[in-house]
């Protein structure tokens, strides 16, 4: 190879190189993707063999380079560099070029300073070795300031600033819903453990004035489809839109005059952890925890919508037990970055669960499946309990609605339509209204 060549392989010119056809050594490239999202973004490059990578980051301007070992220059990776949005919140670009024989530097131009995460994932389900770099802000997003910010663009006329409002404490006026989230955010909660740092406020037997916040969790996201139909239908997309639904029916309700506000714990196709989805409702101190999937089965026959809660014990049915392993597999398949996973929550959310949580949860199981009857085939007439991790938050009445078989082409058909995805949100959202109607919400057991 002439110096000059080795020149410009060296210097990872990809206007050259992704020209010029390359031989693979090793491990080849599957697929490629980027998953951005105001939380963070990812890059994955899936491959058939496992792939050994070191990184460094650079400041000024802000950029992440990543050598991958293993790999010679693959044509796959143009897909990569051309799959960069313009509004992804952290990637400018990719570039990619020859580091040296057998090594890819890729180079990743960012909008801001990051916390890199770059780790493998071994092979699961449909997928193959993975390499994955999580891009995260250096300050983490706050939920409570995401609810605040987003009820700010959707103010009519012009409100207090957020510091006038804070320093009004946790005693603002409950009849601006705005300032009771900032009183909220002001009391600092520890975003990390998502629990209080001041003493609970004891509960009360009362019903207070305050706003009513609902936490809806569109299930699976990003690397993890969840169950896919047999035309394609994909999991994760028709839950999103359902959640979506959900949530401007809960923005426009109350609760006997209490304002109600609903809090995505994903508002778009990005993989968030189970545990990281407990603590978002926690943190922003929801009133009820809804999560929203769609049942699939080995055939096509099954068909019907059911709706769980909580065990402390064992599962309620066979059935349940075997959904419950398959939906806490999703961090499995999304994604989660063993190194950096907490192992203190992983414990805590083993025995986060209450018998008071539990007893409210079933009780808003049993009116929501109530209203879902009136609109669908029920697939079993009660609620039915196992061990969902995603429903493990101890203060918080959470339940996991399966909305149909996706399997099954008839319900998959129905779960695509938005006249039957309109009428699943106003069954979901009658279900809460009774709930609340039976169960009026209390004094905040939570400081704020």
């Amino acid at each position: 190879m002439n110096p000059v060549r080795r020149a410009v392989l060296r210097g990872g010119s990809l206007a050259l190189l992704l020209a010029v056809p390359q031989i693979v050594r090793g491990a080849s490239i599957v697929a490629v993707r980027i998953w951005p999202a105001q939380d963070y973004s990812r890059v994955t490059i899936e491959s058939d063999g496992l792939l050994q990578s070191s990184q460094t980051s650079v400041d000024n301007p802000p950029r992440l380079a990543v050598d991958i070992h293993g790999l010679d220059l693959d044509p796959g990776l143009r897909e990569l560099v051309a799959k960069v949005r313009a509004d992804d919140p952290f990637i400018a670009g990719i570039r990619a070029g020859q580091f040296a024989p057998g090594t890819v530097r890729l180079v990743v131009d960012l909008k801001q300073v990051v916390r890199p995460q770059v780790f493998h994932l071994p092979p699961v389900a449909a997928y193959q070795h993975r390499l994955v770099l999580d891009l995260f802000p250096e300050q983490p997003v706050d939920p409570l300031e995401a609810l605040i910010a987003e009820r700010l663009r959707e103010a009519p006329a012009p409100l207090v600033g957020p510091a006038a409002q804070a320093s009004a404490g946790p005693g603002a006026s409950s009849a601006d819903p705005l300032g009771e989230l900032i009183a909220r955010h002001a009391a600092r909660i520890d975003w990390a453990s998502g629990v209080p740092a001041a003493a609970p406020v004891a509960a009360t037997s009362q019903r207070t004035d305050r706003i009513i916040i609902v936490a809806i969790d569109p299930g699976h996201g990003g690397e993890d489809p969840g169950a896919i139909g047999p035309n394609g239908t994909r999991e994760k997309d028709v839950v999103l839109e359902i959640a979506r639904r959900l949530q401007a029916r809960i923005n426009a309700s109350s609760v006997g005059g209490n304002p109600m506000r609903a809090f995505l714990t994903r508002d778009a196709d990005f993989f968030v952890p189970l545990g990281v989805r407990v603590q978002k409702a926690r943190r922003v101190q929801a009133d009820l925890f809804v999560s929203i999937h769609a049942d699939a089965f080995t055939t096509p026959n099954a068909r019907g919508a059911s709706v769980f809660a909580l065990s402390q014990g064992g599962a309620s049915s066979t059935a349940a037990r075997w959904l419950a392993n398959k939906e806490n597999q999703a961090d499995l398949i999304g994604g989660v970055n063993v190194s950096e996973h907490d192992p203190h929550m992983a414990r805590v959310l083993l025995d986060m669960s209450t018998t008071a949580q539990i007893r409210d949860s079933l009780r808003l199981a049993g009116a929501m499946l109530g209203e879902i009857g009136q609109v669908g085939r029920l697939h079993k007439p009660r609620v039915e309990q196992a061990g969902f991790a995603v429903l493990k938050a101890p203060d918080i009445p959470s339940v996991l609605v399966e909305t149909a078989f996706i399997s099954n082409p008839e319900e998959e058909a129905r779960l695509r339509s938005a006249s039957y995805q309109e009428q699943l949100a106003d069954a979901l959202m009658r279900g809460i209204s009774g709930y609340f109607a039976a169960n009026p919400p209390l004094a905040r057991s939570r400081a704020l």
